[in-house]
C-alpha cells in the first residue's frame, strides 16, 4: 500500500513515524510545501521520498492531509478533484464542521473521510515528530455515513494499525465538544502566557519560580500560531460561547478573592473538584 502523507509537521511526521511499523504500508510519500519541511523530514527519516501533490496522485492507495486547517479545504478539494474511484481521502484536521459542509456535495465526497486525532503536543515542525504519539489515543471519525464503505475500512485499519480508537460523531457534536475540552484550554494558556509575560518583566523569575503547575497550564502556550489560529476562526461558533462562560467563572472569582469570601471560593473550588469524576 502506497500512502502519501501531505503535511510533515507534529502530525503528519509522527503518522510517518508509525506507519514505517505497520505492516502492509510499503511505501510512505511525504508531500509539504515547505522545503525546510520536506528536508528534515528526508534527514530524521520520517519519509524516504517526497513529491509534489501533482506527482503522487500516481498510484496513492490512500492520502492523509495533516495540515493546518485552513489550507486542508484547498488541498482536500485538489484531490478530490482528481483522485479515482479506488483511493482514498483522510484529514486530521483540529475542526470537522466547515470540512464536512464544504465537501458534503462533492461528486468525490464518498472517497473522504473526516478523521481527527485526539493526540499532539505542544511542539511543532518535523523534528517534533515521536513514534508513539498516536498509541492509546482516541481518533474521532465524522459523517461516517457518507464515506464509502471500503474507504472508511481503509482509514480505520491505518489510524487503528497505529495504537488509537475509533470514536464516531457528528461534526457539529465534534467541534462543540472540542470547543470546550481543547480549543477553550489553548485559548486560557495563549492569555496566561501573555498575562505573566506582561506582569513578570524579569525572566529570571519565571524561570527559577514557575513550579509544574505553572509549566503544566502554561505548556499549551507553545503550540503553533499558525495552527491555532485556523483552529479558532473555524470554530468560534462554539469556541465564543465557551469563552464567555470561562470569562464570568474568571470575574466571580476575581469578586470573591476581592471580597475576601473564602466560604464562596471553597464552594467554587469544590465544585471544580468534580472534574476528577472525569479525569482521573
Amino acid at each position: 500500500m502506497k500512502v502519501t502523507i501531505i503535511g510533515l509537521g507534529l502530525m503528519g511526521g509522527s503518522l510517518a513515524l508509525s506507519l514505517k511499523e505497520l505492516k502492509g504500508c510499503e511505501q510512505i510519500i511525504g508531500v509539504d510545501t515547505k522545503l525546510a519541511n520536506t528536508v528534515v523530514a528526508l534527514e530524521l527519516g520520517l519519509v524516504k521520498e517526497v513529491n509534489s501533490l501533482e506527482e503522487s496522485l500516481v498510484g496513492t492507495d490512500i492520502f492523509i492531509v495533516a495540515t493546518p486547517v485552513k489550507a486542508s479545504i484547498a488541498i482536500i478539494n485538489y484531490l478530490l478533484d482528481h483522485i479515482n474511484d479506488e483511493q482514498v481521502v483522510v484529514d486530521l484536521g483540529s475542526t470537522k464542521l466547515k470540512l464536512c459542509q464544504t465537501f458534503k456535495n462533492h461528486p468525490k465526497r464518498k472517497r473522504y473521510v473526516a478523521a481527527h486525532p485526539i493526540a499532539g503536543t505542544e511542539n511543532s515542525g518535523p523534528q517534533a515528530a515521536i513514534s508513539n504519539l498516536y498509541e492509546d489515543k482516541k481518533v474521532v471519525i465524522c459523517e461516517k455515513n457518507l464515506s464509502d464503505d471500503n474507504a472508511l475500512s481503509l482509514a480505520v485499519k491505518i489510524l487503528v494499525g497505529v495504537g488509537m480508537e475509533t470514536v464516531f460523531m457528528s461534526a457539529e457534536e465534534h467541534d462543540k465538544h472540542l470547543a470546550y475540552i481543547s480549543h477553550l484550554s489553548h485559548v486560557s494558556s495563549f492569555a496566561l502566557g501573555l498575562t505573566v509575560l506582561d506582569l513578570e518583566k524579569d525572566e529570571k523569575n519565571i524561570f527559577n519560580l514557575a513550579g509544574s503547575g505553572f509549566s503544566s497550564t502554561a505548556r499549551l502556550a507553545k503550540s503553533s500560531p499558525e495552527m491555532w489560529k485556523s483552529i479558532f476562526a473555524q470554530n468560534k461558533e462554539h469556541i465564543l460561547p465557551a469563552l464567555d462562560a470561562y470569562i464570568n467563572h474568571l470575574s466571580a472569582f476575581r469578586d470573591d478573592i476581592a471580597n475576601n469570601d473564602e466560604n464562596k471560593l471553597s464552594e467554587k473550588m469544590n465544585n471544580a473538584n468534580n472534574i476528577r469524576k472525569i479525569i482521573q
